[in-house]
């Protein structure tokens, strides 16, 4: 049963290791795109580089949770060791360090800290 699954698994983990890839390329893509498009209306070049940063920021982020899901899936599902589940836990813990320090970076705030919305100002 176990030799039936594992070549299913590989090729979803390639896939969803595929789609992220695809994910930032496609955002960062977009967002070189967006912001050549604005610059050339006359906006803003200060508020272009922070949208366009918050697009590309946001893109990463995203695309670095398909990564992790496809490491998660390659690592349990095919070729599950002691040595895979340790090399699995120094790149999960990695790419999880990459997104808290970049999710703080795109926000300003800590991830505990929430942002003020309109009604916590009446």
């Amino acid at each position: 049963m176990s030799e039936m699954i594992r070549p299913i698994a590989e090729w979803c983990a390639a896939i969803i290791e595929m789609c992220g890839i695809g994910i930032i390329v496609v955002l960062a893509f977009y967002s070189i795109v967006y912001a050549l498009f604005h610059l050339l209306k006359d906006a803003s070049a200060e508020k272009i580089f922070r949208q366009t940063r918050q697009r590309l920021g946001h893109g990463i982020l995203l695309g670095l949770e398909f990564l992790v899901a496809a490491d998660i899936i390659h690592t349990v599902a095919v070729d599950l060791s002691f040595t895979t589940v340790g090399v699995l836990a120094i790149i999960v813990l990695i790419r999880t360090f990459l997104s808290f320090t970049l999710d703080v970076e795109l926000t300003g705030l800590w991830p505990w800290q929430q942002a003020k919305t309109p009604e916590d100002t009446k």
